[in-house]
């Protein structure tokens, strides 16, 4: 009778590092989500169309809140593989280098970018007092801000990414034991 022996790799994650990466990308998945959604909603109600852009970013904020999930869910086996990150990874920094790239162009890009028109129309302009003007003004000025943190979110997320290819290599290395 032949006899089957299961060899099983252990791979050792860094705990403190992984824990990090889940916090900071909760947070820039979490964040990109929101301001997008958000976006969305305003121009509903403002009954104008809805750029590619804006269900985009909110698709991959919930795929990376998802890819987080799922490696909670693998950590608690103890069955977190490091290819299965590499993999994930690599796809979702794609899928955030390409919204980054898009938000990019739409927040700095040529005349009319929303970066420009938030100078010209918002922060050149205050409005004080308690009045109906003041209330528009901070209601322009936030989604001003909300461009802003959006990309800088999308930047952080697509580093941490990158952070995370070259830890899960790594960890496949044997590099943290």
């Amino acid at each position: 009778m032949a006899e089957v022996v299961v060899v099983r790799r252990k791979y050792h994650w860094p705990e403190a590092q992984l824990n990090l990466w889940i916090i900071i990308m909760l947070a820039a998945g979490a964040t990109v989500l929101g301001i997008f959604a958000e976006f969305i909603t305003i121009q509903n109600q403002m009954q104008l169309g809805i750029p590619w852009i804006m269900p985009y970013n909110v698709t991959i904020g919930a795929l990376l809140i998802l890819f987080i999930i799922m490696i909670l869910g693998l950590i608690s086996q103890r069955m977190l593989l490091p290819g299965i990150v590499i993999l994930g990874s690599f796809i979702l920094f794609v899928l955030w280098l390409t919204g980054l790239i898009a938000t990019a162009i739409q927040l700095f890009g040529p005349s009319g970018s929303v970066n420009n028109n938030c100078s010209l129309y918002v922060t050149s302009q205050p409005s004080h007092g308690p009045n109906i003007n003041t209330l528009a003004w901070l209601q322009q000025n936030n989604i001003c801000s909300c461009w802003k943190a959006a990309f800088s979110f999308l930047v952080i997320g697509c580093v941490f990414l990158l952070w995370m290819i070259i830890m899960g290599t790594q960890v496949s290395r044997d590099d943290y034991d």
